[in-house]
């Protein structure tokens, strides 16, 4: 095995650690950001580009790659770090949640799930085994397995059911795992339900990972009872596993994810608001959209260094976007990813010197969250 963690430092006053996972490409220094590159690209960015905002890790998405352009074609290319030229580490998600996403075009099944592309309406079958075959083809450093996401809100008995079965293929997918050289996370599912979330937990460190992701969180839910949730988790899993809280990355959640032991994070956030003209900011976010800033010759944030800031200003970024020039979507997503990975920098720093509780609260006056 390729693969594993280190922890360097506990926060005295919190679940937060900072560490280092390694991996065939490269090590991720955690708590981690990870910028998504759903169809092998970062939209907007290139690799080099993404490189440069300070990211150690992208993720790919497993279902969008086998609809388009397809595994087998990744695969002949020599995987994907070479098909997109990235040399450091990627994960790819299974894909359950694309799947699970499609509502009335997939039908559930014991040993998979029936759907059609939303691209094409033709009919694909994933089971535990050829998500497992697709992403061994894709070659990325970290895998995750097929599980069952449920959506929010739901019974608990409908919780409990897909639990039992994101249980039994985590145990198929780890049998089909069979390359060396890629990390097979588990996914703690259970809901909003503590309890359910501890046994799912215990079940996934009963199979065995060398890392555990938690899936099923942030998708709808106030952020409140996904903090409860991860609280719940902090106890239970392994302090020697990474730790992967999936689809999130708001500035807030990166922050309290991190105070309750969260190491990696990932989500379309930074990148999807930034081609709609939203840009973070140390005191908060801006629209450049608005005329307030027509006349605004500073930096999108004078507090930043990153390409887009020491070269541009807010007026002339407004003017792209509302020329509808591709440059406007550019500049704010490298700025936007760059501001996380500075976030992320600093958490680690706060970490560090066991003072992350008190980051947060600078850092929400500041943001302009509540406190």
């Amino acid at each position: 095995m390729n693969f594993s963690f280190e922890t360097w430092h506990n926060d005295r006053h919190s679940a937060a650690r900072t560490g280092v996972v390694h991996t065939p490409h490269g090590d991720i220094l955690t708590p981690a950001f990870m910028p998504v590159g759903t169809q092998a690209t970062v939209k907007a960015m290139t690799p080099e580009e993404v490189e440069n905002t300070g990211a150690e890790i992208l993720l790919c998405n497993t279902y969008h790659l086998y609809l388009r352009p397809g595994h087998q074609l990744v695969k002949e290319a020599g995987g994907l770090h070479r098909f997109m030229n990235w040399n450091k580490p990627i994960l790819t998600d299974s894909g359950g949640f694309q799947v699970f996403s499609l509502s009335g075009l997939r039908t559930m099944q014991d040993d998979g799930v029936l759907f059609q592309s939303h691209i094409d309406g033709s009919r694909h079958f994933f089971s535990p085994e050829k998500v497992i075959e697709i992403e061994e083809a894709l070659g990325a450093d970290i895998i995750m397995p097929f599980d069952v996401c449920s959506p929010w809100p739901c019974e608990k008995d409908a919780v409990e059911q897909a639990l039992a079965r994101t249980t039994r293929w985590a145990r198929r997918c780890k049998q089909a795992h069979t390359r060396g050289d890629q990390a097979l996370f588990g996914i703690v599912q259970g809901g909003t339900f503590a309890d359910l979330r501890r046994r799912s937990a215990r079940e996934l460190m009963d199979i065995g990972f060398p890392g555990y992701s938690i899936g099923g969180l942030s998708v709808g839910e106030d952020k409140p009872l996904m903090y409860e949730m991860l609280e719940e988790l902090d106890p239970v899993l392994p302090r020697d596993k990474p730790r992967y809280l999936m689809g999130v990355g708001s500035p807030d959640c990166l922050v309290e994810g991190a105070l309750r032991g969260v190491d990696m994070f990932d989500c379309v956030l930074p990148t999807r608001t930034a081609r709609m003209g939203t840009l973070f900011t140390w005191q908060g976010k801006i629209n450049i959209r608005n005329a307030k800033f027509e006349h605004d010759h500073t930096p999108i944030d004078a507090a930043c260094d990153c390409y887009a800031c020491r070269n541009y200003t807010r007026a002339y970024l407004r003017h792209l976007f509302k020329a509808q020039e591709i440059l406007g979507a550019r500049l704010a997503t490298w700025h936007n990813l760059y501001f996380l990975q500075q976030l992320m920098k600093k958490i680690r720093q706060a970490v560090a010197e066991d003072r992350l509780q008190q980051f947060r609260d600078a850092f929400f006056v500041e943001y302009g969250y509540d406190l």
